[in-house]
């Protein structure tokens, strides 16, 4: 069956802006994003947090709105307003009638072109943080991803935690903001994304009104490609009913010709309730309620990592039995029908997150900025279609091997050890 073609077009500002729509007529919503190619991985240690922190700041008054104007701006249009901070890249966006989108673009821009960054702001912004770094530090699904992610891409941006720590966040000062704001958000490194019931030249016309002005960056920053580090870590936390366990191993970049390969090994691996880890861990074992795998994929890299929270007593049975699927799909392969399934499941899964204007919304920026063209739904449809078992198989050799898998461990341990023999 033939999927409808994506009405997608692109058009580009003199200084760089890329502007990309996608015209879904049956909806009376547009998402619009703006899109900075910049995130925590820009950082220097010594301003780990920074990225997060703009993105904070911005939404505490511009040259034209207070605090408030910007909350009210959007609210009284009945839309939604958002921002994130991600490891390469950060992104304002809101979610509107239609016929208000000129006011989300006026909104957004007015956020990423002239915010003010008072001294004053900055101050109590950094309290924020903080408490936001302490809130999240009493998460433990988070906190053991964190400390995951430190050991796993160690010495490396990568490996720095988006949030940035006390010490970094404490000294940020008012000179390093404006600094890290003109070269992250020059016109060259922005790209304006929207879906919806949209005219694409009405947009690219509200946004050069707003972007037209911008400077571009001469400042060309090549990432550092990472290495990786295959490690056993514990971290004892008291306080915590249950050990938290993270394994994983390097995986691909986000636009690796195998993508869609690896997803499908995600998928029958960890990636729902007919997952091998799933069944044989919750279902036949009982050993732990929530199991999972999951893909983080870069410019350069990737994790492919399985999350698991267990007691204390059933964590080391916990860790082989997930190192025992590790080794049986690196030996065995998949089958014929646990491909199919997964296919099945990747295909719907995908389509069905495209139903909605801000998912396709966040689609269109994938692929402007890191597959630098757009893909038909037919075109996704039929390289899931295209995977074979022996191209899977050759992705689980190359992956699992036990010297290659790292290993954190968080939780009330009782002289509980962590080793590299548990995944042997």
């Amino acid at each position: 069956m033939n999927q409808p073609v994506r009405d997608i077009q692109q058009a580009e500002l003199p200084n760089g802006v890329v502007i990309v729509t996608e015209k879904m007529p049956h909806v009376r919503s547009v998402s619009v994003g703006i899109w900075l190619a910049t995130g925590s991985r820009a950082e220097s240690s010594e301003r780990n947090g920074i990225a997060h922190f703009i993105e904070h700041m911005v939404f505490k008054g511009t040259r034209k709105r207070t605090a408030e104007e910007i909350a009210q701006s959007v609210d009284s249009v009945g839309g939604m307003l958002d921002a994130f901070t991600a490891k390469e890249m950060t992104c304002f966006n809101a979610k509107v009638l239609d016929e208000h989108l000129p006011v989300a673009v006026d909104v957004l821009s007015d956020l990423v072109l002239r915010p003010r960054f008072d001294a004053e702001d900055i101050a109590k912004e950094k309290q924020v943080v903080l408490e936001e770094i302490k809130m999240e530090e009493d998460n433990p699904e988070y906190l053991i991803h964190e400390l995951f992610t430190q050991n796993f891409w160690r010495g490396h941006p990568l490996g720095m935690p988006i949030l940035g720590t006390p010490e970094t966040v404490a000294e940020f000062s008012r000179d390093a903001v404006s600094e890290c704001f003109d070269e992250w958000y020059a016109a060259n490194r922005v790209v304006v994304t929207a879906a919806g019931n949209l005219d694409h030249a009405r947009l690219v016309d509200l946004v050069a009104q707003e972007f037209g002005g911008a400077a571009r960056s001469s400042i060309v920053s090549m990432p550092t490609p990472p290495n990786t580090h295959a490690c056993v870590e514990q971290r004892d936390k008291k306080e915590l009913e249950q050990v938290h366990i993270v394994l994983g191993v390097p995986s691909y970049p986000l636009a690796h010709e195998r993508r869609y390969a690896v997803s499908l090994l995600n998928v029958i691996l960890g990636g729902g309730m007919s997952s091998r880890l799933f069944q044989n861990i919750r279902e036949r074992q009982g050993l732990a309620y929530a199991i999972e795998s999951d893909l983080s994929p870069y410019t350069d890299s990737g994790v492919l990592s399985v999350y698991a929270g267990t007691s204390r007593e059933s964590a080391v049975q916990l860790i082989r039995s997930v190192c025992d699927e590790f080794r049986a799909v690196r030996r065995d392969g998949v089958s014929v029908e646990e491909l199919r399934r997964a296919k099945d499941h990747l295909k719907g899964s995908m389509m069905l997150s495209l139903e909605s204007t801000s998912a396709r919304m966040s689609n269109l920026a994938r692929q402007a900025m890191y597959l630098h063209r757009f893909i038909s739904l037919d075109e996704m449809l039929a390289s899931i279609e295209a995977v074979t078992r022996e191209e899977v198989h050759a992705i689980a050799r190359d992956f699992f091997e036990p010297d290659r898998i790292t290993l954190t461990v968080l939780g009330s341990l009782n002289g509980f050890r962590a080793t590299r023999d548990l995944l042997a």
